[in-house]
């Protein structure tokens, strides 16, 4: 069996479609997606239209998911300067109107926090968004020690494989016997390689791999498309676009 697993698409179809092409030329069977499906991007509604389309499918929430559904901020943007709360307060109540409008609220809404896979080798996979038990906070990242992790619950979550994203950081790393890999990001990776991030699961009954893969697509057609649909916060999400890690 072969997986495609990625996370924080954020509504960038473009960089959507440059994954999934190469998924399908990779003789992918499954595709499983950990969340940020739809907020900060041009075609929010056209994203979970593929998604929806996606065979084999397995889908969780992410934290701007959530905020898209019932308005809320997180708190590093109700702490932050008024025109980055205008930016984002705007672009999640755009995005939650582009996908009302196609009858899509519910389907997002449906999206349960965690999923849980056995591999065909017995491997017991979870995913979720940030770290085991929410969609949010600081996630997992390269500055966690060994105790950090295990203190979010790594180790507790009962897997032995942990698919996450939300930092839009990868990462790959090992504690007490319990593999996590962060995805990085499709649309938003914040690091200096700015093609979309997607990760190969490669299994069967003598075991798996994981391999980091990479997409390139036309970001200039996504800044484009922010202009083209009038998106209210295009020139903030132009720059998160185009911005590099200091």
């Amino acid at each position: 069996m072969r997986v495609a697993i990625f996370s924080d698409v954020h509504g960038n179809v473009t960089a959507f479609d440059a994954v999934f092409a190469d998924a399908q030329a990779a003789g992918v069977d499954e595709f499983w997606v950990v969340g940020d499906l739809v907020a900060h991007g041009p075609c929010p509604a056209e994203t979970i239209g593929r998604l929806r389309e996606l065979p084999s499918a397995r889908c969780v929430r992410g934290n701007t998911d959530r905020y898209v559904l019932n308005g809320e901020l997180p708190e590093i943007v109700r702490t932050g300067d008024t025109e980055l709360v205008i930016a984002a307060t705007t672009s999640f109540a755009w995005t939650r109107g582009a996908i009302t409008a196609v009858g899509a609220y519910d389907w997002l809404d449906s999206l349960p926090l965690e999923q849980r896979v056995t591999l065909p080798d017995g491997t017991h996979v979870l995913l979720v968004h940030a770290s085991p038990g929410t969609d949010d906070g600081a996630g997992i990242h390269d500055a966690m020690t060994d105790q950090d992790l295990v203190d979010c619950g790594v180790t507790a979550a009962g897997a032995d494989l942990i698919f996450v994203g939300h930092t839009h950081v990868p990462l790959d790393r090992c504690v007490s016997g319990v593999r996590i890999v962060n995805l990085g990001s499709v649309s938003l990776p914040a690091t200096t390689e700015r093609r979309a991030m997607w990760t190969l699961l490669t299994t069967d009954e003598n075991g798996y791999t994981v391999e980091r893969r990479f997409s390139p697509y036309d970001m200039d057609a996504v800044c484009a498309a922010l202009d083209g649909v009038h998106h209210p916060s295009a020139d903030w999400l132009k720059a998160k676009l185009r911005s590099q890690p200091d």
